[in-house]
């Protein structure tokens, strides 16, 4: 497979989205970097990888050095076997890729469990963190998906599961358009470039992995969140958002001294794939009402 597949589906010309790789815990991981400025790492959800962010990164570059990854396990990175993908050691690893980068400080932004992610790795190095940006981020008061990610990773289902996922591939469409709030804004190419990966051996062992300490990691997050409360921070959510509870949103933003909130009425997960340039602007917006915060 082609890792430049999703940067085939395209920005425009001017841009220069380059594909870079780093070594991490022996294992290769991938990133898009463009732009120049101060760091802003984007962190895909569960189902997500960089190509993700292919909207965001043009219009975020002319602000930011602007690096969008692959977490290892999951896109075109390596699936290292035994990977841990609890919430601790992703935070842990996603701090190391800073390392590893040469970044002492940045902006965070991530979605779904990305956003989970993101607050994690907040809490564990506060003082590397500028400002948050979390798309309907993954939190202990949305109740959605609980009692599947129980149900899928359940000692007698989940290896059932996992030898029937790779028969699951034309359920994707089905799966990408529902996390919309409006389908008919699913452009072109979207099912291809979030399908590529999946072709990929051990392309479903990330999403089990992940799920087995749900419950468990949501907790955990809880307890930590004190430590970031001082991070200004901005969070996005679609009102028809299916995966991740919108109302959760009002007792999240309550544990941040300095927290905007953003809803997109009519649209649903993925508010930058749905509505891409008031995406983009509330991003922008953020960064320059809050840059001298």
């Amino acid at each position: 497979m082609n890792a430049a597949l999703d940067l085939e589906i395209t920005t425009p010309a001017q841009y220069s989205i380059q594909d870079h790789w780093i070594t991490l815990d022996g294992a290769r991981m991938r990133y898009l970097r463009d732009g120049r400025g101060p760091a802003l790492l984007l962190v895909h959800g569960l189902l997500g990888y960089s190509f993700s962010w292919r909207y965001a990164i043009p219009a975020l570059a002319p602000l930011a050095s602007v690096h969008a990854v692959d977490m290892l396990g999951v896109g075109f990175s390596d699936r290292p076997r035994d990977l841990d993908c609890s919430l601790e050691p992703s935070a842990r690893r996603l701090l190391r890729f800073l390392d590893s980068a040469a970044i002492d400080t940045c902006d965070l932004l991530g979605t779904s469990h990305g956003g989970e992610v993101c607050m994690m790795a907040a809490a564990l190095a506060p003082e590397r963190v500028r400002r948050l940006i979390l798309v309907a981020p993954a939190n202990p008061w949305s109740n959605y998906g609980k009692r599947l990610a129980a149900f899928l990773t359940h000692p007698l289902v989940a290896p059932i599961f996992s030898r029937l996922t790779p028969l699951l591939k034309p359920s994707h469409g089905y799966l990408l358009r529902r996390l919309y709030g409006d389908r008919r804004r699913v452009r072109p190419g979207t099912l291809a470039g979030y399908s590529a990966p999946f072709e990929m051996p051990g392309a479903f062992g990330y999403g089990l992995s992940v799920l087995s300490s749900w419950q468990r990691d949501l907790e955990q997050l809880r307890a930590q969140l004190p430590r970031i409360a001082d991070i200004p921070t901005l969070l996005i959510w679609g009102k028809l958002d299916k995966a991740v509870d919108p109302d959760s949103s009002v007792p999240l933003s309550r544990q941040f001294r300095h927290c905007r909130v953003v809803m997109f009425d009519g649209v649903g997960h993925l508010p930058y794939e749905e509505v891409p340039e008031e995406f983009n602007r509330t991003v922008a917006d953020f960064l320059a009402e809050t840059q001298t915060a």
